[in-house]
């Protein structure tokens, strides 16, 4: 199958080398180039703009930013949507608003294509081994014709309703593991006087009722991050808690719900970003939070 990834930050590039090894044909486009020579490397060809990635690609998986990333890749002179659409299978990946899935579904269908969204649970490493679990929302017809491309890249594939529908979950799956991250940073702070070695401390919450997934997959680097203070290695950048966080509160709005303790998680995660720790790896924030907890 001939596929073009829009957006080659490590999530794509391991997305891209996963289709790759399966035998698809891939082409990359990223609004930075430098940032898809990863893909390249791996043996994807690159597209000079999002309208010539639509040309050359049976199907379209988007890994964006945000909102206005879709604004821009979508609808700019050069977009995905400026030539012919037709036919072509736009499948959406990107975290954003249910709202701004839906938008995004109709846009699409004017333009001839079919939209499918398909936010992901997962990291670097699950993507390249094929094992992300996808929350879609869309047709059913068209999910289920997608659904066999969705499952060399998913363990689990999750039809959980109509546009829209796909984004709703995803959020409510993040949000317990972005508030933790603020939790798990106040528990830490009790035990600070104990000056106990911070893999100790990591693997005593791992294997206890403390401890989420989060700790047993991303553990070590939690650990090493306290120690040296900091990591080069950034899986789920701050920024990206944040701007998750305020998606939710968004969502929680027009639903007329209340979320008092994500609410004030995103208070912390924004004071945070102020103070530039907005790219550092969200195992950062754990480091950060012990120093200025008293001042908070």
């Amino acid at each position: 199958m001939k596929i073009g990834i829009a957006g080659t930050g490590k999530m794509g590039t391991a997305i891209a080398g996963r289709l790759l090894s399966l035998g698809h044909e891939v082409a990359v486009w990223n609004r930075t180039e430098a940032r898809a020579e990863g893909a390249r490397k791996l043996g994807a060809t690159w597209a000079a703009t999002p309208q010539a990635l639509v040309a050359c690609s049976e199907v379209i998986i988007g890994l964006l930013t945000d909102e206005q990333a879709l604004d821009e890749v979508y609808l700019s002179a050069n977009g995905l949507l400026s030539g012919a659409a037709q036919g072509k299978v736009f499948l959406e990946m990107s975290t954003v608003s249910p709202l701004k899935q839906q938008e995004m579904a109709k846009r699409v269908q004017a333009a001839g294509g079919v939209y499918i969204e398909s936010p992901v649970g997962g990291s670097i490493g699950p993507a390249k081994e094929g094992k992300l679990m996808a929350f879609v929302g869309g047709d059913d017809a068209e999910v289920q014709k997608i659904k066999p491309l969705l499952d060399q890249m998913c363990r689990r594939v999750e039809h959980v309703g109509p546009h829209g529908a796909g984004s709703m979950m995803k959020l409510a799956i993040n949000l317990p593991l972005m508030v933790y991250w603020q939790t798990l940073a106040e528990a830490l702070s009790l035990i600070q006087p104990l000056g106990l070695d911070p893999k100790r401390v990591i693997d005593i919450f791992s294997d206890s009722s403390g401890g989420p997934n989060v700790l047993k997959n991303r553990g070590p680097l939690i650990a090493q991050t306290m120690i040296d203070g900091r990591t080069d290695t950034v899986n789920v950048p701050v920024d990206t808690v944040a701007k998750d966080i305020r998606a939710m509160l968004a969502h929680a709005q027009t639903l007329g719900v209340s979320l008092p303790l994500t609410s004030q998680a995103l208070d912390v995660f924004f004071r945070a970003t102020q103070l530039g720790l907005g790219p550092a790896d969200s195992s950062e924030h754990l480091v950060w939070w012990q120093q200025h907890n008293r001042a908070a």
